[in-house]
Formats: C-alpha cells, structure tokens, sequence
C-alpha cells in the first residue's frame, strides 16, 4: 500500500458535498491503516473556512507545527497521514481561521473520547470485537407492525447504581439489566442518548461526538458486549438518536471552523432558544452525509436495531417566532431521505419518531411521499388519558371524551403509545403519584391505566420504574428506589406487571390488527355517568377476539350488562382487582354466559361483575376438538405439523 491510496478519491468527495457519502465516517475521523508490516494513522476532516489545521496531542506534546493537514480541495477537505499507529491517543484539531482564532476541537467523526470534563478525541479502531449474534442478526423480524412490541425506555446513569454511588458499566448493565428485561417479557429496551455528551444534566440530548459512545459507562466494545448480549438473549436494542440539534460547547461541532458550518446561517433558524443549541442545517449536503453515515454507523457497527428521533417537530418547522408554525422544506426533505437511505440499506431498522405534531404521513413511506417512520409516539394519546387519570374519579364524566377521542385518529398513524421520561420528571410526578386518592387507590388505577394502555391499539413504551410503583418522580443523579420492592404493593404491582406483559404477548388480538380499524370495536364509548368504557380486539382470525371492560371510578357493580358478539359461555381471563394484584379480589370466577338478548348494538348480551377501579378481559370459551382413543394419535399429529410447519417457515 503506498500512501497515495490513503487520499480519498474526487468520487468520495463530490458524493460528500452532494450529501450521499452514505459511509462517510470510513474516510473522515481517525483511522489506523496496518498493510505489509507498515501502520499509519489517517486523519481527515472538513473545515472549508479554516486558514490552517493542524493535529495535536499527546504525541507531539500538543504542538501541531509538523501535524499540518493539508487542503485536499476547495470544498475544505483537510488530511494527514502519521506513519506512526497512534491507537489509544488523545488528539485535537487545532484550527486557524480567517479572522486569527485559534480553535480546539474534538473531531467530528472520533469513534471514542475522553472522559468528561476532559474533551479530547481518542483514536480508536473498531473491527476488534468478536460479534456472537448471528442469529439475531439473520432473523430480524420483517412484520413487526403485526407482532408485540413493548420497550423499557433506561437511562443508563440511572437505573441502577454501584453501592459507591457510581455508574454501572455497559458490560455491568449487561449482567442486571438482561435478566431483569427477560423476567419482565420486554421485547426491547431504549436507551437515553449515548453519543458523548459534555453535561451529565443533558442525559445525552445535546451532543458532541455523533459517532462517539459516551465513555462514562466504558469503551465502545462494551457496549457492544451489551447489545450482543442482548441479542443473545432475544431483546431489541433502539437507541435515542438527536439528528435535529447539537450543544454548543467549544470544543464542538459550534463554530467548528470559525463559521457556522453545521448549523444554519440564519441566526434565527439556527438558535434553539428553548434547549440553548443549535439546529443543524439540514439542507446541506455535508451535514446529510454526517448525519445519515451516522444512523448507518450505529447500525453496522453497533448492530443497533432501531432510533428513536427526538424532537422531529424542531425538524418539520423553522423555530416558533410566535407566528404561526412555518414548515421546513429543509427539514421535511431529509426525513423523507433519511428514511429512504434507511428503509433500502436494512428494511429492518425501526424508525420511531417522537412527533408532537399533527403533520400528516409520518409513517408512511418516503417513495409515497410520507416522511416514512415507522411508528409515531401518540402524544396526543398521552396527553388526554393522563389528563384523564389526573382527573378526579367522580368528575371524570367530565373529561370523558379524553378516552374516546384517540380512536378517532387511532389508524391514521403507525402509533407507539409511550409513557416516557419525559412525563415523570420536572415536577410531573411519577405515574403512581399523578394517580388520585388514597394509597390503595393510587395501585388500583394505576394497575386500571396499564391495563387500559396495553388494550388500546398501538405498540408500546415505558419508562424505568413504572413496573413496580417507583413513588417519587424520576431523578437522575440517583438510582430508582429499588428498597420499594420490600413492600408488598409494590412486589404486587411488579407481578401484576409481567403478568400483564406475558398476557399481552400470547394474545394476538391485543398486537395483530393494531394498525388497522379491523382489530378494534367499540361496545360502549358513551357511559360517562359511571366512566365505564367496554370494547373489542380482534385479531386476524375471526375467532381470536377479547372483550375488554374497564371502570374508572372507586365504585363496583354486581350484574353490570355488556353486549358480546358471539353467544355462548365466556370466561374472564386477566382482572386487575385479583388479590394477588392488590386488589380487592371482585372477580368472575365462573364462565359468563351470553344470550341472545341483544344490547349495545350487539346480537348478543351478558352480565358480570365490575371491579373498583377495575380492567377486566373476557374471551370467548372455544369448544376443544374431539379426541379419537386416548388421545395420543392426535397430540402425536399435533407434534409433527408443528414441526413441519417450522421447516416450511
């Protein structure tokens, strides 16, 4: 290999300024080149504004004056081969610019940084680790808009802490946080940003190193170890991504060669008040090629499975003046590209977009002219049922519609329902807390809203400590409050929790047809004298359907009337108010026979038992088949299809 071959080619380039260098972080960033005996380091970076550039660090005792990179084109592509391998130093950019500043920067492509407060770059290759995934990998799931999805949305930080009050590392977590997932019945776990990040406080949505994991929890092979094991163990790992903003600290992408370079021009496009950031310009070809190079960085070298985006209404619309909101054609177009680039490199990869907004075609595809996510958060959803639980039970007739209205736009959207971090801190409460009335009642509506939230249409998201009644809010400089578990409501709410979880995942009516206006059926929206909602889940086949009834006020009935579809006995399979559960124990021990007596426009008719507070599941008693002998010969059948159905799959 002679150094000639280590320059990029015209073609790179021009794909770079034209935002399509797709893999731009294999030519930008540190790299150590080793061929025939010989190692080099190259380094490359983009600074069109800057005078000079050179490269500094330990190696050279911070004395850039025989590091010059040299200027590759007019477009600002700076590089330097070091026929040294400098794997694991520490190193800047020192920029001149123009005006005579002198900047030091962290490299915008770094693969691995200093701890904080320290901000330098670290070379750092990443083809050393032995991935064990394969499996995961070869049989990601291509339907998943028909299948379970339940994230458990972790701040690493703070789920859980060493007895010293320090962090748990990625190989750490890897250990407590699996096992745990697993026992819950989680299909994925989200994670708070992890791009190195200068302030704890931030919990990593405002960025520094894009391509950078945050050294507080390790090296990037340990979090590599951590999704690995994931994977081993069958649970998806999605990972916040923030493409909107960045911080605007020093030693940043802020002002990177003097000029504004990733951001907007316009000092009022540029300038996110609200968060004290900036946004990124988005219609420029360099910042498409880093950001996109970004998403397909963590998915090839991290194996993630998916993002989260953050804040796509920063991205549809120009910053709020106080006028009306003005769309971003800037914004609109690289979230229709972004999602394409995605959708053909691994049709796999979910795309999840945290969108406050009522912008159309969110979820569908890009080549239809939809901004072409996967799933929407239904914040709107979020927003009515907590103001609706909020509310005191006796003036819920009140607020009723903040129910029902969600059904209304329910299949519009590709929906997530979340309760995320964001609705338990801040002085919001925790969900337990934000429950009404005394201690008892708090659990029971709380075990009443999961219920409800698992039943409505929609994949769903929660956040750390609602599985078992963390009381306090959120707080992120310590651990959750896992001494609760001690006390009896809270082991009840955590059982009541995977039991809920497990029941959800084997009934397809609950996730099959959650898209669609077939696999959801009112009986009764209009019962707001006694806030009793009663309705259907259906699933693909005709026969796999559940009634669902959920009471929102403390008062229980005897004999309380439903319309069913089918006749015939029913048997109430999951009921909030068990023992067990915490609950007062009002059940529906034996079958519930419907008759042909019809009611709530159904043909047919039946009366149960209504807890306080209580989400009751019904299923139709389906009729076993009829056994020839002793029954042998057909489990014996029953086997082999089975197995034969799995070698046609």
């Amino acid at each position: 290999m002679t150094v000639n071959t280590l320059f990029p080619t015209d073609y790179q380039l021009h794909l770079f300024h034209e935002g399509n260098l797709f893999q731009s972080h294999h030519l930008f960033g540190a790299h150590v080149i080793k061929n025939s005996g010989n190692s080099f380091t190259r380094f490359c970076v983009w600074a069109p504004n800057a005078k000079q550039v050179r490269l500094v660090g330990d190696f050279n005792k911070w004395n850039g004056r025989e590091f010059e990179l040299q200027r590759m084109n007019e477009e600002g592509i700076w590089i330097l081969v070091v026929n040294q391998d400098l794997e694991g130093e520490i190193y800047k950019y020192e920029i001149i610019t123009h005006a005579g500043e002198k900047l030091l920067k962290a490299d915008p492509f770094a693969f691995y940084a200093e701890l904080r407060p320290h901000t330098a770059s670290i070379v750092y290759p990443l083809k050393n680790y032995e991935w064990r995934d394969h499996q995961w990998m070869n049989h990601k799931n291509h339907h998943i808009l028909s299948d379970p999805l339940v994230i458990y949305e972790v701040h690493i930080g703070s789920w859980r802490k060493k007895e010293d009050g320090s962090y748990l590392t990625y190989k750490e977590m890897a250990e407590e946080l699996i096992p745990y997932v697993m026992e819950h019945g989680f299909t994925h776990i989200e994670l708070l940003p992890l791009v190195e990040h200068p302030l704890d406080d931030s919990w990593g949505y405002q960025g520094t190193g894009y391509f950078s994991v945050t050294s507080r929890y390790g090296e990037p092979d340990d979090f590599k170890y951590l999704v690995d094991q994931c994977h081993q163990h069958g649970i998806g790992v999605i990972l916040d991504w923030v493409p909107g903003h960045f911080c605007k600290d020093a030693h940043g992408l802020y002002r990177f060669d003097g000029t504004h370079l990733y951001s907007y021009q316009n000092h009022q496009d540029r300038e996110n008040v609200v968060w004290g950031t900036a946004n990124f310009d988005l219609g420029r070809g360099e910042v498409q090629s880093f950001l996109i190079s970004n998403a397909l960085f963590w998915m090839d070298w991290f194996h993630i499975d998916g993002f989260r985006m953050d804040a796509v209404a920063n991205i549809i619309y120009w910053p709020n003046t106080g006028h009306e909101k003005r769309e971003n054609p800037l914004g609109i177009g690289f979230l229709k590209k972004l999602n394409r680039v995605i959708e053909e490199y691994n049709p796999n990869f979910l795309m999840i977009g945290e969108d406050s907004t009522e912008f159309p075609h969110v979820t569908a595809p890009a080549r239809y002219g939809g901004l072409g996510f996967d799933y929407k958060w239904n914040m709107g959803w979020m927003n009515d049922v907590l103001e609706y639980m909020e509310t005191p039970p006796f003036a819920r007739s009140l607020v009723h519609s903040k129910i029902t209205f969600s059904l209304l736009y329910a299949f519009s959207e590709n929906f997530m329902l979340p309760f995320s971090h964001d609705e338990v801190v801040h002085g919001k409460k925790s969900l337990l807390d934000k429950m009404p009335g005394d201690y008892w009642e708090k659990f029971a509506q709380l075990r009443l809203l999961l219920g409800f939230m698992f039943a409505h249409p929609g994949k769903k998201l929660l956040f750390m400590g609602f599985e078992f009644g963390q009381f306090a809010e959120w707080k992120d400089k310590e651990q959750l409050d896992w001494n609760l578990l001690d006390y009896e409501m809270h082991q009840k709410m955590s059982n009541y929790v995977k039991m809920l979880m497990k029941l959800y995942k084997r009934s397809k009516s609950l996730y099959e047809l959650d898209h669609l206006q077939e696999g959801f059926e009112w009986i009764d929206a209009d019962n707001s004298e006694q806030s009793i909602f009663s309705f259907i889940r259906k699933g693909k086949k005709d026969d796999d359907l559940l009634i669902i009834v959920c009471n929102f006020t403390g008062v229980s009935y005897q004999d309380y009337k439903i319309g069913v579809p089918n006749p015939g006995p029913y048997r109430e399979i999951f009921n909030s108010d068990q023992k067990e559960y915490g609950g007062s124990d009002r059940i529906n021990k034996k079958n519930l026979m419907a008759v042909s007596e019809p009611f709530h426009g159904k043909p047919n008719s039946l009366n149960l038992t209504i807890a306080p507070f209580g989400f009751h599941m019904l299923r139709p008693v389906k009729k076993r088949k009829e056994r020839k002998g002793n029954g042998k010969e057909n489990l014996r059948g029953h086997v082999i299809s089975r197995r034969e159905g799995q070698q046609a799959e």
